[in-house]
């Protein structure tokens, strides 16, 4: 009889030895797709320098199953610094690799995510395009206006994005275009000095709604996994890259030639050089088109804190303050017992106290503003999507109103919107004020009710009924009621100045009402009762 022992033991080195093999057979397999994609893109490379000849392409089988590649150079000798630069090189590989996956995978989703993800693969193209001139260049001043003209057009395809996001806000794949939306912003690493650890903030914010894709297609859409892991990789993989070429910011090449210049060489060359036919055979693509001018960017919050570094002595002016060590206390002012209260009663009943020498100090510093480096001034928009009208993003117009001719089925978002009055004809359904200030609303009448949620300095005016209003987290309002609408509710929360105008007596003249703010609360019988306190007098 065999020994149990034994027997397990000489299974487990079995088990084991295969598992082994299996790994090994992997890693070959993926040594040798990597040596036949880096070869293809080399080829391609050279075939669109005109170094290699149509034999020598031909020579390559279309299955790229050729693991070595004799490339000849053409008679014509390289012009010197023509070598492209390995991070470029590597950026360009980075683009091909992750990017063309996820195009196919999202033209099988539906047409808005193919068209969203082709615009997040264009502001790729043009962050490649920045990196050859920063690979030529030195180190520019990023509140130059060159700089920002070289950010302009990978600012423009992000906005780009946001607008095809909003424009399918009732599409069921809308999950898929917020994924790429949040995603979109990782763009901004070629503007500060930690990339790495902000690429892997922004996948965490894409990844709230890749979670929602995979929530709600897992079982409808089969390629919706494929696409999730395809996008978050590219999160993954310029992390990656970023941590090996550009750890501390975007690596500038210290012996070339000024950034302004390099610029202008590279619009021109895009602008003015014909593009050689080679390029169409290698699947090249075409050269990207001159940037637009700049908008609201991204990238403007940089230029604002180095403007407030150089206004206030920056950050580092703050930490040369408190690492004096021991001198850190040599510009004390001295005060001698005169001048100290608690030994002089006769000194606290004024309001200053007599000064023994005049302060010669500059002030402290002024604190910089925090810089938000993903605020966008987004256009003003009021249309009506399905049942649901949005007035959004509109400022300081007081005088014209925006005029909204609702019906009973359709509701009403009003969000991001300063200075303006808003008149809302007929009955409707439900209407929401978001984040607004500064606002007037009129309105005829709402079946389900009004909503105010952090709104400041508003204005609200029931010309027929409302049966509730709800107040959340609003600071200064003022609400006309008309004698319709006597019996309305209003429920507050966190809310603070606010005056209900009620129609009294027979003329009808408005009378003022303030919400209380502040309760009493005891304990009887067990029980938290909670009252109103009334201030006396």
């Amino acid at each position: 009889m065999s020994d149990p022992g034994k027997f397990n033991v000489q299974s487990y080195s079995l088990v084991k030895l295969l598992k082994r093999l299996e790994d090994a057979t992997a890693r070959l397999e993926d040594v040798t797709i990597y040596q036949e994609g880096y070869i293809e893109s080399r080829i391609a490379e050279n075939a669109a320098a005109g170094v290699v000849s149509s034999k020598e392409m031909s020579s390559v089988p279309s299955d790229g199953a050729s693991t070595s590649v004799v490339t000849t150079k053409s008679s014509e000798p390289t012009p010197a610094g023509s070598q492209v630069p390995p991070s470029v090189a590597q950026f360009s590989h980075l683009i091909q690799d992750d990017l063309a996956p996820l195009i196919n995978l999202s033209a099988k989703t539906d047409a808005s995510v193919a068209a969203t993800v082709q615009v997040f693969k264009e502001a790729f193209d043009r962050q490649l395009g920045f990196l050859k001139i920063a690979a030529v260049s030195k180190k520019p001043d990023f509140s130059s206006k060159e700089f920002a003209d070289a950010l302009a057009p990978i600012n423009q395809a992000i906005l780009k994005i946001g607008e095809l996001k909003d424009q399918n806000r009732q599409s069921k794949y809308f999950p898929y275009l917020n994924s790429v939306a949040e995603g979109a912003a990782l763009f901004s690493w070629v503007a500060v000095d930690t990339p790495v650890s902000l690429i892997g903030d922004f996948k965490e914010a894409a990844q709230f709604w890749t979670n929602r894709v995979l929530k709600e297609f897992k079982d409808t859409d089969p390629n919706a996994a494929a696409w999730v892991k395809s996008f978050l990789s590219i999160f993954d993989h310029l992390k990656a890259y970023v941590k090996e070429y550009h750890p501390t910011g975007v690596s500038w090449n210290a012996n070339g030639e000024d950034f302004a210049a390099a610029l202008a060489h590279a619009e021109e060359n895009d602008t003015t050089a014909p593009q050689a036919p080679s390029s169409a055979a290698s699947g090249g693509a075409p050269p990207p088109p001159p940037p637009p001018a700049p908008p609201a960017s991204v990238f403007e919050a940089n230029s604002e804190a180095a403007e407030a570094n150089v206004g206030s002595g920056g950050i580092d002016a703050v930490f040369a303050e408190l690492n004096q060590g021991e001198n850190i206390t040599k510009g004390l002012k001295k005060v001698d017992k005169s001048q100290q209260t608690h030994k002089n009663p006769e000194l606290r009943g004024t309001s200053t106290v007599p000064s023994q020498r005049t302060s010669t100090k500059s002030p402290p510093p002024v604190k910089p503003k925090k810089p938000n480096m993903f605020k966008t001034k987004k256009p003003p928009r009021k249309e009506l999507v399905g049942n649901k009208w949005f007035v959004e993003h509109f400022e300081n117009i007081p005088a014209e109103p925006i005029v909204i001719e609702g019906k009973q089925d359709e509701s009403i978002f009003v969000g991001n919107c300063t200075n303006v009055l808003i008149q809302v004809k007929g009955k409707v359904n439900a209407i929401t004020v978001n984040q607004s200030d500064s606002i007037n609303l009129v309105l005829d009448s709402c079946i389900s009710g009004l909503e105010l949620i952090k709104c400041n300095k508003f204005g609200a005016q029931v010309e027929h009924s409302v049966p509730q209003i709800t107040l959340d987290k609003c600071d200064g309002g003022n609400i006309f009621l008309s004698p319709s609408s006597m019996n309305t509710e209003i429920y507050t929360t966190c809310t603070t100045a606010i005056n209900v105008n009620l129609p009294v007596g027979e003329d009808g003249d408005f009378v003022e009402f303030p919400i209380p703010e502040q309760m009493v609360h005891n304990f009887n019988d067990n029980k938290l009762n909670t009252n109103i306190y009334e201030h006396a007098g």
